[in-house]
């Protein structure tokens, strides 16, 4: 199949299968991407996610964007992205007007109630993967041989900053970003 039409289909059963939003999209895209089509790496899907997380706009489309400029230029863009909000155009559309019309119904709440641990779900196993790809590069491995001890310490330290003194997530990636190139900067000079 040609690789545009590969790309627009993979991200349209993205857009339909990624139910809250753009951080539960990430796993889909790793399995479209990555796993099934094999057009890119674990590596090069993180650093691409890494570049979508920190560029203004929704996660999800920031993705789309960049995996279709990296596979496949500007068409691969627009067909990404398109595939990506259509989707997602339609079934907001359709559910506007059933919430609208049916909103007073307690089963309607009890459904969207349902739906919010299978999006947790998702959003931790995009976390979890990132980290552990993060922490060891080179596979998982029981003991501290192989792990990169300048990553777990940013993330530990970007996590007790983030629960216990709420400081804001931007300030928490720009100044991971400092302190980590600073550290590899001082560790290449050693």
């Amino acid at each position: 199949m040609n690789t545009l039409l590969l790309l627009f289909f993979s991200f349209v059963q993205v857009g339909l299968f990624s139910v809250g939003g753009g951080y539960a999209a990430i796993p889909l895209i790793q399995n479209q991407i990555v796993d099934v089509h094999g057009m890119m790496t674990l590596a090069e899907f993180t650093d691409l996610i890494t570049i979508a997380e920190m560029t203004p706009g929704p996660i999800s489309i920031n993705s789309a964007t960049f995996v279709g400029m990296r596979l496949a230029g500007v068409p691969g863009v627009l067909l990404c992205s398109l595939g990506c909000i259509l989707p997602s155009f339609f079934i907001c559309l359709a559910l506007a007007y059933f919430y609208y019309k049916y909103r007073g119904i307690q089963g309607v709440q009890t459904v969207l109630g349902a739906l919010r641990p299978a999006v947790v779900a998702l959003i931790a196993s995009a976390g979890l993967s990132i980290l552990v790809l993060a922490l060891f590069p080179n596979g998982f491995t029981l003991g501290l041989e192989g792990i990169h001890l300048v990553e777990g310490l940013l993330f530990v330290g970007a996590l007790f900053l983030l629960r216990r003194f709420k400081v804001n997530a931007i300030a928490i990636i720009f100044g991971t970003g400092v302190v980590g190139t600073a550290a590899y900067l001082l560790m290449g000079l050693v």
